[in-house]
């Protein structure tokens, strides 16, 4: 007995998997279009996708939408916060942001199933860590003590928020 799929099981897996990813990356760029204008880094519900990508659709699955979702804005794509796109988006003051993304869309995919304390520390350690490489990064336009300030100390009340948020979805759908 062979634990090969047959081709027709391989091709639709293939598809399945690719086309949720796309609905995902879909899902990223709808989310950077609720923008709350600051600078030097607006506020959106793309963390809040990326926590909801990883803890739904796992690790592998997630980081392949956020990847999708990356690769589009990068080739021009409005999807980025505020409909920016392409590679100039990507190195300016939100790129260490954007590219914080695929850490953070990993480990929220560790979230899992298990007790409601641990998948609220994988998320919040997820949602935190994506701040640094947008934190980083935006050090290099403002320096260290305005990024910090103006990239990270200002969004974490909403990082809390967020965060509770995809706590309460994920339980909602994995009780």
């Amino acid at each position: 007995m062979s634990l090969a799929l047959p081709a027709g099981s391989r091709r639709r897996a293939f598809v399945r998997f690719w086309g949720l990813a796309l609905l995902g990356s879909a899902v990223l760029a709808a989310s950077a279009q609720v923008v709350l204008p600051a600078w030097p880094v607006p506020a959106t519900l793309q963390s809040l996708a990326v926590l909801l990508l990883g803890a739904l659709g796992g690790a592998r699955l997630g980081t392949a939408a956020v990847a999708l979702y990356l690769l589009e804005g990068a080739l021009g794509l409005p999807v980025f916060a505020g409909g920016n796109a392409g590679p100039a988006a990507l190195a300016g003051p939100t790129g260490g942001y954007l590219l914080g993304f695929l850490p953070a869309v990993w480990l929220a995919g560790r979230a899992g199933r298990g007790p409601l304390w641990r998948q609220g520390a994988v998320l919040l350690a997820a949602h935190l860590l994506l701040f640094v490489p947008g934190v980083a990064w935006l050090s290099g336009f403002v320096g260290w003590e305005r990024a910090f300030a103006a990239g990270f100390l200002v969004f974490l009340p909403a990082t809390l928020v967020k965060t509770a948020l995809a706590l309460a979805v994920l339980r909602a759908v994995r009780p």
